[in-house]
């Protein structure tokens, strides 16, 4: 594993949310195309809430406490139970820029980690400390890939009647 690469690349994703949602409406960071979907709101909140609550105190009791138990974690209700679709976009930005500057500062302060360490989650299943840096890596990428599907879907509200096709999905 290339955890310096994983690591300057958590660098970088962070500052592309804010890139992802500049310039989008308050209304529009709080649409949902259909029930259950995550707004660009909560979308931006819930990242910012795992970088502390998730991938980097889960690392950290991998690596020093690997028999500790996990904190408890429920994503789905989080976002009812702490009604992110009310916050301030500009608000969870900044939160998530500021926890990630502190996770990317850890972890290049950790000096020679045991990525092979290992966090038992029961019925013969584990997660090894080297796993959860390559996830959270990845957790990045999906949820930009899911905010520039959001995007997509304000373009075609908008368009109304009118086809977005001509954008690359269909060869006239």
């Amino acid at each position: 594993m290339d955890a310096a690469a994983l690591i300057d690349r958590l660098e970088s994703t962070g500052p592309l949310f804010r890139a992802a949602v500049r310039g989008v409406s308050h209304a529009d960071a709080r649409w949902r195309p259909e029930e259950g979907a995550w707004s660009l709101l909560e979308i931006v909140s819930h990242v910012a809430d795992e970088e502390t609550e998730d991938f980097r105190v889960r690392l950290q009791l991998t690596l020093e406490h690997p028999a500790a138990p996990w904190p408890s974690i429920d994503p789905e209700a989080v976002v009812i139970s702490r009604r992110y679709n009310e916050g301030q976009l500009e608000e969870r930005l900044g939160a998530l820029e500021r926890e990630r500057l502190l996770s990317v500062r850890w972890l290049r302060s950790l000096r020679e980690p045991d990525w092979s360490r290992t966090h038992s989650l029961g019925q013969g299943r584990a997660l090894s400390a080297g796993d959860l840096l390559a996830s959270w890596a990845a957790h990045d990428a999906l949820h930009l890939r899911q905010i520039a599907h959001r995007l997509f879907q304000l373009v075609e509200r908008d368009a109304g009647n009118f086809r977005t096709a001509y954008a690359g999905e269909w060869a006239p």
